[in-house]
């Protein structure tokens, strides 16, 4: 935990940063869920596809942005544009309430949103604090994001019936809004701190670099490819289970309601369990086992709910093992990969990091779409899709330990630095 006053100030701002962002994200995340199935689980794989394609756009547009304008800026700007959006939203959403095209839109729109700003969140952290305080702080400031994965389904649980999709759009603005106004708190504090601190804190100044460094960055360094490639599969994996579970969704709800009633129950649970593990648990064991342990403790938990789920292959199953692998994601993985970026250099954590987190994400998600189309047209059904994801897991596990491993020879888990290999 925090040690000093101004390091407890900092994680304070940091956790009700995330707590707030996420909130946002996760009032209107129902709605997108419920929307997408009532456009019928066969148009998962379209949205995916134009979720790829409209990142494929916006990243260079990132990189420009981020290789010219300083963060003191550029931080803001993000979050204020994102919020501007919610309003509009709004607005459709009340002027035409059924149009299918406004819900096509807003799910590619709030998978972008969710992608874009909890990336440039993560990026900020990785430069705010050290390695070991990454190590020993990330799992609560995650756990406020987890926090605020709670007040969001639970608001938009109790608004929905009252405000419908236009309000809870608007409710989701104000709170990017007041996150906003706490990404300004935390800039003034490192900008007070100056020099003092560490060596990576320039904020009023751009990161510079080349336009597309996120993708040579990923040819480049074998440990920011790995990093990649942890996310791919993660990606792919959830995506078999989220098809999955909107076709249950789509034949076993009858209105639009019901559903996004579902789905924030659904995140409830997630969310609960998740801050649990952030507050209590991922920080000692980061400090405890290492890095490395926690992601292949990971990738082990997600293989066997992988072949659970082919074992049982039920709805019931199902939902719990969607429930398991999102705990696992947000109370375990991500925190635990997010940890990777304190050992990198800061176009890393901007440019790379962004390229990895919207990207090669949202490719992997399309991918997994058609993939899944693939084999359901090969006439398997969820059983035979779970023993394939079991299979990928395993992969996954090589890949942690890997990783894991490239962390600690840059100095992470308290190891002392070694002589890495150019470009590794």
């Amino acid at each position: 935990m925090a040690r000093e006053a101004g390091e407890r100030r900092r994680l304070i701002l940091s956790f009700a940063y995330f707590g707030l962002l996420l909130a946002s994200y996760y009032l209107v995340r129902p709605v997108r869920d419920a929307l997408a199935a009532g456009l019928g689980p066969d148009a998962i794989k379209y949205l995916a596809t134009a979720v790829f394609v409209t990142m494929a756009f916006a990243v260079p547009v990132f990189g420009w942005l981020v290789s010219r304008v300083p963060r003191t800026r550029l931080l803001p700007g993000i979050y204020g544009f994102f919020a501007l959006n919610l309003v509009a939203f709004s607005v459709a959403f009340h002027v035409a309430p059924c149009d299918h095209w406004i819900a096509r839109a807003f799910y590619v729109w709030t998978t972008v949103f969710s992608l874009f700003v909890v990336s440039v969140f993560w990026s900020f952290m990785a430069d705010l604090w050290t390695e070991e305080q990454g190590r020993r702080l990330f799992g609560v400031i995650a756990a406020g994001g987890s926090l605020g994965g709670l007040l969001g389904p639970l608001a938009a649980r109790a608004l929905a019936a009252d405000l419908g999709e236009s309000g809870l759009a608007l409710v989701a603005a104000l709170l990017l809004a007041a996150a906003l106004v706490v990404v300004f708190a935390l800039l003034r504090d490192a900008g007070a701190r100056g020099a003092t601190d560490t060596a990576r804190l320039g904020f009023d100044e751009p990161v510079g670099g080349e336009l597309l460094a996120g993708l040579t960055g990923l040819a480049r360094s074998p440990y920011v490819a790995g990093i990649a490639t942890l996310v791919a599969c993660g990606s792919l994996l959830g995506m078999l289970v989220y098809i999955e579970l909107a076709r249950a969704a789509a034949t076993g709800f009858a209105s639009g309601a019901a559903r996004t009633a579902f789905y924030a129950q659904r995140d409830l649970w997630v969310n609960g369990i998740a801050f649990g593990l952030q507050l209590l648990a991922i920080g000692p064991l980061a400090q405890r086992l290492g890095v490395r342990s926690v992601l292949c403790a990971a990738a082990v938990v997600v293989a066997f709910a992988f072949g659970g789920l082919a074992a049982l292959p039920l709805a019931g199953t199902l939902v719990g093992v969607n429930v398991l692998l999102r705990v696992t994601e947000f109370g375990i993985g991500k925190p635990a990969r997010d940890m990777l970026y304190t050992v990198v250099d800061t176009e890393s954590r901007y440019k790379a990091k962004n390229v990895i987190d919207t990207v090669v994400y949202r490719a992997s998600d399309a991918l997994s779409g058609w993939l899944h189309a693939g084999l359901v047209a090969l006439g398997l059904g969820l059983a035979g899709i779970a023993a394939a994801g079991a299979a990928v897991a395993l992969g996954l596990g090589v890949v942690a330990y890997a990783v894991g491993s490239g962390y600690r020879r840059r100095g992470g888990d308290g190891v002392p630095r070694a002589v890495a290999p150019a470009g590794g």
